[in-house]
């Protein structure tokens, strides 16, 4: 009888646990709660989402009439983006008309029935990327407003090295983040004939679309979690030291920075050479600037911005088709700050291929580059 005491309790325990469970008696461990909205609202008001101030969302309000125009509206209007769905009974993916001033990007533009359904991106290139989840929605506006395509209309039939009164900058647009993550899929930077380049970067499993990186409501990326694979990892700053291919892209002989920096000092070395061929082959020396539109006469020639020389009436004017494609794909780099960690190999691409390009013509030290 004894032998059966130990096994009798052990069941009898179980089986009164299970009751107790079952009548309420054992508390188990809450679920994990969602956020509340007054936590989600406050993150959202801090965002650059909802900054009512934001260029993005002012930039019209002088304007005669103040509205925001057709072109714009899908992204930098809240009215627009829903016109855009046809959450409004319009047609779908075409906004019909100006929107009013006024609104930033609310709560609904997100978080209504078409939003949540939507899985599929449609970008400047004519690609339609699919699977995407809700995250089609950041895509929608983080995709910039131009691609290959663009540039090779505009510079089509044209000699490469003659100025032509007809050409001007193309302008990506801002904060391309999509555009950058789907490489070539996509065609975001001018990708040049016969070369191959690579298309949506692979992450992690559980770090692949935009929201499992960006907090949905704050934007932020909360960096501790990246430490679990990048241990240099503790906070923001430290992303840019991240490295997992140990090629000297660069041709710097450090393989220990971040792939951050390989890419700043080809970003340095494309500058260079533009400058380098606009003064000996278009016959303008050339600037570039923070502030639209983006590239200036450099009136004395000393490859720096003074006084005067950043502003409108003194916008570059000499273009050739390859100075066209040169600036289109060096403000593109800059256009997604978060290019490094978004698709670092289709970046250095482009860069690596616009240098050989412009050797062509110019002196490119090209020896030490190396092409992913």
């Amino acid at each position: 009888m004894k032998k059966l005491v130990w096994p009798l309790f052990i069941i009898f325990f179980l089986a009164g646990g299970l009751i107790a469970i079952l009548i309420g008696e054992v508390v188990l461990p809450p679920e994990p709660r969602p956020e509340s909205v007054e936590a989600i609202s406050e993150k959202w008001t801090e965002s650059g989402h909802a900054d009512r101030e934001s260029e993005s969302f002012v930039h019209w309000d002088e304007d005669e009439p103040p509205e925001v125009p057709t072109n714009c509206a899908k992204c930098h209007s809240a009215y627009g983006y829903l016109d855009y769905l046809g959450e409004d009974g319009s047609t779908e993916q075409v906004v019909d008309e100006a929107a009013t001033i006024g609104s930033v990007v609310n709560c609904f533009v997100c978080h209504n029935p078409t939003a949540s359904e939507k899985d599929t991106a449609y970008f400047p290139s004519g690609a339609a990327i699919s699977d995407m989840g809700q995250t089609a929605n950041c895509a929608e506006c983080h995709q910039g407003r131009t691609s290959t395509f663009r540039v090779e209309d505009a510079i089509a039939g044209l000699p490469e090295d003659e100025v032509n009164e007809d050409l001007g900058f193309i302008n990506v647009h801002y904060k391309i983040a999509a555009a950058t993550r789907y490489g070539t899929e996509v065609q975001g930077g001018y990708e040049y004939p016969n070369r191959d380049y690579v298309g949506f970067y692979e992450h992690v499993g559980d770090y692949q679309l935009c929201t499992d990186c960006h907090d949905a409501h704050s934007l932020e990326i909360t960096a501790n979690e990246c430490a679990a694979c990048h241990s240099e990892v503790s906070d923001l700053g430290d992303l840019r030291d991240v490295r997992i291919d140990d090629t000297d892209f660069d041709g710097d002989g450090d393989v220990t920075e971040g792939i951050y920096g390989e890419i700043q000092t080809i970003h340095e070395m494309l500058y260079d050479a533009i400058q380098t061929y606009a003064a000996d082959v278009a016959g303008e020396s050339i600037l570039y600037a923070r502030q639209f539109p983006y590239w200036f006469i450099d009136t004395n020639g000393n490859g720096e911005a003074d006084e005067g020389e950043v502003a409108f009436p003194n916008q570059y004017a000499s273009w050739t088709p390859r100075l066209v494609k040169a600036t289109y794909n060096y403000h593109m780099v800059l256009e997604d700050p978060g290019g490094f960690m978004h698709n670092a190999k289709y970046m250095i691409q482009i860069m690596y291929d616009t240098l050989e390009d412009l050797s062509q013509v110019v002196s490119v030290d090209m020896g030490g580059l190396e092409r992913p």
